[in-house]
């Protein structure tokens, strides 16, 4: 398999950068008219994946899967697989992150062969960047890619993540980590998530990988602001085009809408 960077890239080259979400919200559930249980959760991700098939990468949140325990994990693996068989790269949020063995256990399960292991996933950082190892080496070994929570738009964030440690912030630390990271490898395959609402940045010069940046939309992030963040952003948006649901093509169009909204970002490998 290719390198996660590389399909990215090409992916992005014939589809555009945007990335919409699954997100089976039981409010989102309610409005679609949709039981909040299990059997409306497969049913509401059958028709994103429907909708999101001509799109270059889409991320399914674990989370509101995992609420529903071994069934709802059934259910994603089933999205995952269906996204991938629309030819569609699936990245897995689920902002996983720990030390040693646990790290390990969860680089198997999302980047390694489990029935879970999306193209790429979301992680954490903040038990220290080196806390990824088993992460980053597992992606790497199998193709996949990591998305490293940088610098979010959550307001708890900005304590921990705009202090100064050696004169630089740990958001900064944490870019610069992954740019070391990419040039190591040379494949682009490690990405940072970086808020599309901010207003202060880190450098984001020296990463050579992608940007995920959630904001897009009702959060108030702008497509015309979306070039400062690099020349591989990826604008991810989810309630924004989900409240178009149920029908497919209503879903469809709103994601299109959007993506035609992101079209001047040129993503540069």
């Amino acid at each position: 398999m290719s390198p996660f960077g590389v399909r990215l890239a090409e992916a992005v080259a014939a589809r555009g950068p945007l990335c919409p979400g699954i997100d089976p919200h039981p409010e989102l559930l309610t409005a679609w008219g949709l039981p909040v249980n299990v059997s409306g959760i497969r049913a509401f991700s059958d028709i994103c994946v429907e909708a999101f098939a001509g799109f270059a990468i889409v991320k399914p949140q674990v989370a509101f899967f995992e609420a529903y325990g071994a069934a709802g994990f059934s259910v994603l693996e089933d999205t995952i697989a269906g996204l991938q068989a629309a030819g569609v790269l699936v990245l897995a949020d689920a902002k996983r992150g720990d030390i040693g063995s646990t790290m390990a256990a969860y680089a198997q399960a999302w980047a390694g062969d489990s029935p879970l292991a999306a193209d790429a996933v979301t992680a954490s950082p903040y038990l220290g960047f080196e806390s990824l190892r088993p992460l980053l080496d597992t992606a790497a070994a199998h193709g996949r890619g990591v998305f490293v929570l940088a610098a979010t738009s959550n307001p708890e964030g900005a304590g921990v993540q705009r202090a100064t440690v050696a004169g630089r912030t740990v958001a900064q630390s944490i870019v610069d980590a992954a740019g070391t990271e990419n040039r190591v490898t040379g494949t682009g395959s490690v990405g940072v998530v970086i808020g599309a609402t901010l207003t202060e940045l880190p450098d984001l010069t020296g990463l050579d990988g992608p940007v995920l940046a959630p904001g897009l939309g009702a959060q108030g992030g702008r497509p015309e602001d979306l070039g400062r963040l690099g020349a591989r952003v990826l604008p991810a948006v989810s309630r924004e085009v989900l409240r178009a649901g149920p029908d497919v093509a209503a879903v469809r169009a709103s994601a299109e809408r959007l993506r035609d909204s992101v079209a001047h970002l040129r993503y540069l490998a």
